[in-house]
Parts: C-alpha cells; structure tokens; sequence
C-alpha cells in the first residue's frame, strides 16, 4: 500500500507508521524525537500517512485534569494501516485450519495451534532458565518481536506486568480460530512460569493484544501448592 512501501520518503513514512503501530497512540513530538525528525518532517509524514488511510487523528484529554485543559492530538494506526504490515500467509493459515477443522474435527485444530507455538517454547526455555524472574517478560517481548509481533513490556498499575502485541501476523485465522490466542497464552505461562490472563485481542476487533502477567511471587506460589499436591 502507498505510504508503507520501502525507499526515500515511503522508508521514512514506514518508519514511522510501524512507531505508531508499537507504540501508539502517540503524540508528533514523540515521533520526532524517536526518528530525529523536524516538527515538519513529521506533520509530512503524518498527513500522508492520514491521507492514505494508515493512521487517524484521536483528541485525547491528558489525565487528572478532569475536563480541563486542551486535549492532546494522538495518532493511532487502523485497520487498513495494520492490514499492510499483515503477513501474506494469514490467509493461508485461515485456509488451512478450515480444513482441519472440517477434516479431523476440532481437536485436531487445537493440536495444531499448539504444535505452532511448541518452536516458541523450544527456543525460549532454556534461556529463561538463565534469566531473573524480573526480566522474563521482557526477553519474551523482544523474542514476540522479532517474530513479527511488535511486542512490549511495561509494569500494570494493578501489579505485575502488561504484554502488549501491537501486531498479529495471523488475527484473520485467529478471529476463525480462537485456538491459535489460547495456545499461545498456555505457552506464556509455561515460559514465564507465573499465571497470565489474555484481557484483549486484535483477533476480537481490540487495537492491541494485551495479557497480563502475574506478579512472580504468585507463580512460585502456585508451584509450591502444585508441589505440596504432588508429594501427597
């Protein structure tokens, strides 16, 4: 699509198209700031990549104002922005899913979604063996990251930490096949070792996939009653 394509002015538009897409909603400034950019260069930008259809314009009222103050201008990717950083093979997994499904029923499905993330787990295990219980959720992120799922990692004001997906390479086959979110968050639970809980999907229409990580001391809680349970 015009607007993310590679080369001159579309690979600096692309760059900061795929900015809003990890961090946005977000403010021109900080854009310019990320890209090293002129207040110019980047109203440029952004009113191309509006004109195209890859991003929009939000009014948002800073926090703890209560209704006073002038609202900022954020801009935050839609659909058509996401659809031209989807993966071409979406549609092929959806195709191939249906048939599974249709063919060997809707265990075989399940099977399936599991097998796809089981490469996640194998590379990731013995890593997070090595890693402080702390920062886990970060090497995740950046592992999700380099996968093609713009992640990111940051402290839940209700404690414990917010995963948050800013892309998914497959959310038409796993709007079909819901399978596909729940494998992957059993996988996030079997590498952080803690309970998650999957509070929104890209798949399900929410802009971003978020899980919720539970504090560390809860998992090692649980395993200790798991523990207890199993020397009985």
């Amino acid at each position: 699509m015009q607007g993310i394509e590679p080369g001159g002015e579309h690979s600096t538009r692309a760059r900061v198209a795929r900015l809003i897409l990890e961090h946005g909603p977000v403010a021109a400034a900080a854009l310019g700031e990320r890209l090293g950019l002129t207040p110019a260069a980047v109203r440029r930008h952004l009113d191309a990549l509006v004109s195209d259809g890859m991003i929009e314009p939000r009014m948002v009222r800073p926090r703890g104002q209560r209704g006073r103050g002038r609202p900022a201008k954020l801009f935050a990717i839609t659909d058509a922005g996401r659809s031209a950083f989807v993966h071409a093979y979406d549609d092929l997994a959806e195709s191939a899913l249906r048939y599974i499904g249709e063919h060997m029923g809707e265990q075989a499905v399940a099977d399936f979604a599991r097998s796809q993330v089981s490469g996640l787990l194998r590379r990731l295990e013995p890593a997070m063996r090595t890693v402080p219980a702390d920062q886990r959720v970060q090497v995740l992120a950046q592992a999700l990251s380099a996968e093609g799922y713009a992640a990111s990692a940051s402290k839940a004001k209700s404690g414990g930490v917010q995963l948050c997906q800013h892309h998914c390479p497959v959310a038409h086959a796993a709007a079909e096949f819901p399978q596909l979110c729940e494998a992957e968050t059993e996988a996030f639970a079997q590498l952080l070792g803690t309970p998650v809980q999957r509070l929104a999907t890209i798949a399900h229409g929410d802009g971003v996939c978020t899980t919720h990580v539970s504090p560390q001391s809860l998992g090692e809680s649980a395993h200790r009653d798991k523990s207890k349970e199993t020397g009985r």
